[in-house]
């Protein structure tokens, strides 16, 4: 349930926290430094300026993204978010990221499992609520970009990268997928089309092409299907209808789900003839593919793991 449904383990949460704070900077002021150093720098964030210092060594990530980046510049972050529809990191990540603790869900971080690994920085993800970010600010500086969720794969993560500190070397690791672009679009027929399905218990829901994996399938040279390039702005459609399924129907299908329940809505639906009538599943290319990273993921990391799966399905041999 997001922090916002859930205001009575919020408000718990907040005021054992802002105990916390009030005692550790009564007993011991050194510990929440406050003044401006000449190492700091100050970003420009959804609320305003935030002054970071120089070198972050505890960092929490309250995003995809902003894990994503943090394992793709070799950091270990102190904790991040469970990935959607999971209780765990993202699948793709995981053996990158190892143990790390876990600190609550994109919409509903666990403040005082958060306040006990003693941040200097939190990555928190765009949208963020003004009342959750007042209480993560007073742990620590508190990172919340204005970059929409359909923003260019390699432009949405930027305020995390300057955070950190770290522009020169993300440039060097955007320019490795970018090489990689550019050798695999030579192996791939150009024009044929695609959709991204997300398939969730209550059905499935089309993906909007301006994310991540539709940015890198378009530089590849293939096409969106017409109601996926509709959305615009919108990550995803609304639920579609099995019948309704074919306005989405593509030479390839990449069937995307984000846990089990999804999986078996997916396997239930594969068996139903408005799905085996569509194009891409008579051609044996309707592919189910991990939603974590296809349909939730976004950075560098995610872009070469959904650059493997589209070499490994799509690539002519």
């Amino acid at each position: 349930m997001p922090v916002s449904q859930n205001p009575a383990a919020f408000q718990r949460g907040r005021r054992v926290v802002l105990g916390l704070l009030s005692a550790l900077t009564l007993g011991a002021g050194a510990l929440l430094p406050m003044q401006a150093s000449a190492q700091e720098r100050t970003l420009d964030t959804a609320f305003g300026p935030v002054q970071v210092k120089a070198s972050p060594e505890r960092i929490i990530t309250l995003d995809e993204g902003a894990l994503d980046t943090v394992l793709a510049l070799g950091m270990r972050p102190a904790g991040s978010v469970a990935a959607r529809g999971s209780k765990g990191l993202p699948s793709y990540l995981q053996e990158q990221a190892g143990d790390i603790p876990i600190v609550g869900v994109t919409r509903e971080p666990n403040m005082e499992a958060i306040f006990s690994q003693r941040p200097d920085l939190i990555l928190a993800s765009p949208g963020l609520e003004k009342r959750v970010y007042d209480v993560l600010s007073k742990m620590a500086p508190t990172i919340v970009p204005t970059t929409a969720t359909t923003a260019p794969w390699a432009e949405r993560n930027a305020l995390y990268v300057q955070a950190l500190g770290k522009e020169a070397e993300m440039e060097e690791r955007v320019a490795e997928v970018q090489a990689r672009i550019e050798t695999l679009r030579s192996r791939i027929q150009p024009g044929q089309t695609f959709s991204v399905v997300r398939w969730m218990p209550q059905g499935p829901m089309a993906m909007s092409d301006q994310l991540i994996t539709g940015q890198l399938l378009t530089a590849l040279g293939m096409k969106s299907s017409e109601p996926a390039a509709a959305l615009g702005d919108r990550p995803h459609s609304d639920i579609l209808s099995l019948e309704n399924l074919g306005s989405v129907d593509a030479d390839w299908m990449f069937l995307a789900t984000l846990n089990e329940q999804g999986e078996a809505t997916l396997a239930a639906a594969r068996e139903q003839p408005a799905f085996t009538r569509l194009n891409a599943a008579r051609n044996g290319r309707a592919i189910p593919v991990d939603g974590q990273v296809w349909s939730s993921g976004t950075g560098v990391l995610a872009a070469h793991k959904i650059l493997d799966d589209i070499e490994r399905l799509v690539v002519k041999p």
